[in-house]
């Protein structure tokens, strides 16, 4: 299954971006033997629109644009389900198991997700009810990326 991160708003250099590209990059290589193959980051500005309405609808709009038939969307939002670790990677290995061939992983911009983008979500999840920067969400979830390969390739990183 191919996993791709899609993420309004882009990194610019430093810690984080560094930080997350060390997880995406031991994502990449531990992921290809257990089926998560990654895909890599689509960017997107975020809009200029004047209204909130207005700016998650066209974000809403460019990643629809990017959804193939068939494509399980996984969206990240304050007002998601919190999962662990374990039930994370558990989500990753049934959408591969059931035949999945491509998953996108949107991380919304400073307003968040349009509600017609979250009603096509098949799952909507949290880092928790507080709101997190774009680039630490970035972070966290390329790190959690790294961890569910680790969960399923039974390698030691992860401790329950």
């Amino acid at each position: 299954m191919k996993i791709t991160i899609h993420a309004v708003g882009r990194m610019k250099s430093g810690p984080e971006t560094d930080l997350a590209g060390r997880y995406l990059d031991r994502f990449a290589r531990s992921g290809g033997a257990l089926g998560l193959d990654f895909a890599g980051v689509a960017e997107i500005a975020e809009s200029r629109l004047p209204t909130a309405a207005e700016r998650m609808r066209e974000e809403a709009a460019r990643l629809g644009s990017l959804l193939v038939e068939g494509c399980a969307l996984i969206l990240f939002d304050e007002r998601g389900k919190t999962l662990s670790s374990r039930q994370f990677a558990d989500l990753l290995a049934r959408l591969r198991d059931d035949g999945q061939r491509q998953a996108i992983l949107a991380i919304g911009g400073p307003d968040g997700h349009d509600a017609s983008l979250r009603a096509r979500a098949s799952t909507v999840l949290s880092f928790g009810a507080m709101t997190w920067p774009h680039q630490l969400v970035r972070v966290m979830l390329a790190e959690q990326l790294y961890r569910a390969a680790t969960i399923l390739a039974n390698h030691p990183y992860h401790r329950d």
